[in-house]
């Protein structure tokens, strides 16, 4: 079946080769907002199409936009990309997948310079010829040969959000096979990494299993790489490269937290079963020729003297201590969530209102949502001037005379300034349960600019939440320069919070500044940032990071109750 995220990426392939070629913004827009809400649609396209529904009833999506989403349901593409695919050089569409040039600084590239190819933007660059065109620069031109270097030295990698319902799709295919006890995924997948190369399953089966014959014929398979009695390796339609390993049920947990750990995690364990006279693989834990574990996972660790470590935190950084010592986190789950502190609604670039958002955190079991609708400045999300979010406040009370069990809560994402000035005045401010400070623009300013522009703004009266502290979107978009350790500290002082937004692109905290916050006292909040119903889905990516982070549910703002929570909200507000 193909799935809504491959729909999108289709509608975004072709948004960008139209703006490539300079076509009508609007016609650009309508691809990009439909490529949006496929990707946050609860149910997918083709589903809904084999159910017979007129796709037409979902918001932006016309007569054109719903006939090419079938073409690709049926067919993987549509004529309209093939099209605009023929009419642009292959190589001009390879500098599109570049992270930091879009299709209008593409465009300009090729019509200044002629560029067509990765190797001449490079020499172009190095040439300091880039540098003279309008709207690049030095810092620009540098920024490129940095992506150039990332982009050779890394290869192709998937952000893990995008990755998970393959990955997801495949096990529960694999787990229906004959034979096959267990399934699961390991490598950086299963410890949650943000990005991820190839995909590593194990599979606990008896010889005789077909597991391996029926993955190599799977449908989402585009080609066999490799295939033998134990292994095999494929592509999948979308890229990604999956490997298999079938292994003895009496070995499946050694095979899982060998090929689940870090290079260094598993150099450090084998190191560790070393000095214990005993030895630690793939197949088990031996003393001499003697195999005492590896059945499960809390075997082989058992039998090294330490407690079971999450997945998450296999990375060598202190939890093999901690095991051995009894020091492990009880890691936060997303069961302890008891709201969300970042969501959207139609009022700015959100796709619902505010009681058809409410009514979706109600039926996650929430007790609580706060709605952030942007601030005046941002306006390509249409941003709420001071009359219109009034006039929401005001309509969020009325709502909250409705329940008992569940309340909306007043906030806004205001827009931190390049001076460090808050877009909304402090007496609007003031009217909120939580303000939530955001930086969307100026992402070039020096190290020390935007260090201090984040600090003055958590300064401000009414300041609670710094939203996505370091601006990154991943793959394209590195994190701002910013001392994050000087953001950490003033959270500390202030008694306000920061933030870990789950939008699966985001990530933001990465984990090394989660641990940093939590060492400090500072608490994270876990958030959404949905823009329509579905999008509270990408909390599961938020708690993956916040494992990864070593939170405890003490850690993470968002899992106290509403009474425990308000308090603390005023308290951070001056």
């Amino acid at each position: 079946m193909v799935r809504n995220a491959e729909i999108a990426a289709v509608f975004e392939e072709i948004a960008d080769l139209l703006e490539l070629q300079d076509e009508n913004p609007f016609k650009v827009r309508a691809y990009r907002q439909a490529a949006r809400l496929l990707r946050g649609l609860g149910a997918e396209a083709a589903e809904l199409l084999a159910a017979g529904e007129d796709l037409r009833r979902l918001p932006g999506i016309g007569k054109e936009l719903a006939a090419k989403i079938a073409d690709v349901v049926q067919t993987g593409t549509t004529p309209a990309l093939e099209r605009l695919r023929q009419s642009v050089p292959a190589a001009l569409r390879e500098l599109l997948r570049l992270p930091g040039l879009g299709p209008k600084r593409v465009r300009a590239l090729h019509r200044e310079l002629g560029l067509t190819t990765r190797e001449g933007l490079r020499r172009a660059a190095l040439q300091g010829r880039i540098r003279e065109l309008a709207g690049f620069g030095e810092t620009r031109e540098r920024q490129i040969l940095e992506a150039l270097a990332r982009a050779a030295a890394e290869g192709r990698r998937t952000a893990i959000g995008e990755a998970r319902p393959e990955v997801e799709a495949l096990l529960s295919f694999l787990r229906a096979q004959p034979g096959v006890k267990r399934a699961e995924a390991a490598g950086s997948f299963r410890r949650r990494r943000e990005t991820v190369g190839d995909i590593d399953l194990v599979v606990a089966a008896a010889a005789q299993s077909p597991v391996i014959e029926r993955f190599a014929a799977w449908g989402e398979v585009r080609e066999v790489l490799s295939r033998g009695a134990t292994r095999a390796g494929v592509v999948l339609r979308s890229g990604l490269q999956v490997d298999l390993r079938r292994v003895d049920p009496a070995a499946y947990g050694a095979a899982l937290q060998y090929f689940t750990g870090s290079q260094a995690h598993n150099i450090a364990l084998r190191r560790d079963a070393r000095r214990q006279g005993l030895k630690v693989n793939e197949y088990g834990v031996f003393r001499g020729e003697r195999r005492i574990a590896g059945r499960t996972e809390e075997s082989v660790y058992r039998a090294l003297g330490l407690s079971w470590i999450p997945p998450e935190l296999r990375e060598d950084c202190g939890e093999i201590e901690a095991a051995r010592e009894g020091r492990l986190p009880a890691l936060v789950a997303a069961a302890d969530l008891r709201g969300d502190l970042h969501a959207h609604t139609a009022a700015s670039d959100g796709t619902a209102g505010l009681e058809e958002m409410a009514e979706a955190a109600r039926r996650r079991g929430f007790e609580y949502l706060a709605i952030t609708d942007h601030s005046r400045s941002l306006r390509v999300a249409h941003g709420l001037d001071e009359r219109r979010l009034l006039e929401q406040l005001e309509a969020i009370e009325r709502l909250n005379e409705r329940w008992r069990d569940f309340a909306l809560l007043k906030g806004v994402e205001v827009e931190i300034l390049e001076d460090g000035r808050l877009d909304l005045p402090d007496e609007v401010l003031g009217r909120l349960d939580l303000v939530v400070g955001a930086v969307h623009s100026g992402f070039r300013l020096s190290r020390e600019r935007q260090t201090e522009r984040i600090l003055r703004a958590m300064d401000r009266p009414h300041f609670t939440i710094l939203a996505h502290p370091t601006g990154r979107l991943l793959p394209d978009r590195e994190p701002v320069a910013l001392d994050l350790a000087a953001v950490i500290a003033k959270a500390a002082e202030r008694g306000c919070f920061l933030e870990l937004n789950a939008h699966p692109r985001r990530l933001d905290l990465g984990d090394a500044a989660c641990r940093e916050a939590r060492a400090a006292g500072v608490r994270i909040a876990v958030n959404s940032d949905a823009h329509g119903p579905a999008d509270f889905a990408h909390l599961e990516s938020g708690i993956d990071q916040a494992r990864r982070g070593w939170l405890e549910p003490r850690d993470v703002l968002n899992t106290l109750p509403l009474g425990e929570l308000l308090p603390l909200l005023r308290r951070a507000r001056g």
